[in-house]
């Protein structure tokens, strides 16, 4: 299938997932993950309607910048951010997802008070405790919300999460709905420069069931260009 068909079906699966759970379709936005796309497949998803673009690596994300891959779509950051990488990072996209640390928060508040500008971001939760993935641990957030609450040029607008892979969708639910019931506690409590917003969860394999469980973003790339090829 070719891209535009790819993007089509996914499509159609998130509103009719949507739909069963007696939610609005237009509410649940497609991030087309590009990594390893070059411009011109980017440029193709884009004309078949993906309704953001989301870059996993820095060098990527710039090259692709120069080459005016994104032109005419909203670009998210998706990937692991280390902290020496934010000055490349920050005023160049509208959100970044994976905000795994107050650290990288601080740094983040650092470079975009620096250009005079608000950087939205979300949380990372690692939701799957698993020792090889960043992010916060749940009874974690409290603190760490407390802390970036207090930095005047960062705007929390959601939280993140990629559960353990699993081979059968359905066993993700858990912890989709264990990420939703965190969203609408935060939600509830009163910080300053945080507002939940969106609830990034969801990928190939499983974003009709994240739907289902809340999702407002996700994050599909293999649905859409096809399986990459590392080698």
């Amino acid at each position: 299938m070719s891209i535009a068909e790819n993007v089509k079906l996914v499509k159609e699966n998130m509103a009719a997932a949507a739909i069963r759970c007696g939610r609005d379709p237009k509410e649940i936005k497609l991030v087309a993950a590009t990594k390893m796309n070059d411009a011109s497949r980017v440029r193709e998803a884009i004309a078949a309607g993906v309704d953001i673009c989301g870059e996993n690596r820095v060098q990527e994300l710039q090259e692709k910048l120069a080459q005016g891959a994104y032109d005419g779509c909203p670009l998210h950051f998706i990937g692991h951010l280390q902290k020496n990488k934010v000055k490349n990072i920050v005023g160049k996209v509208e959100l970044i997802h994976s905000v795994d640390s107050v650290s990288l928060a601080q740094e983040i508040n650092r470079r975009a008070a620096a250009l005079g500008i608000t950087q939205d971001i979300l949380l990372e939760v690692n939701i799957g405790a698993e020792e090889n993935k960043s992010g916060f641990a749940p009874d974690e957030l409290a603190n760490a919300l407390d802390e970036i609450a207090k930095f005047s040029s960062v705007r929390v607008l959601g939280l993140m999460a990629i559960p353990p892979i699993c081979e059968i969708s359905e066993n993700n639910r858990v912890y989709f709905r264990r990420m939703k019931q965190l969203f609408i506690d935060i939600g509830q409590k009163k910080y300053d420069n945080v507002c939940m917003l969106l609830l990034s969860m969801g990928m190939s394999a499983d974003y009709e069931v994240a739907v289902e469980e809340g999702a407002s973003l996700v994050r599909v790339g293999t649905g859409i260009f096809g399986a990459r090829n590392y080698k």
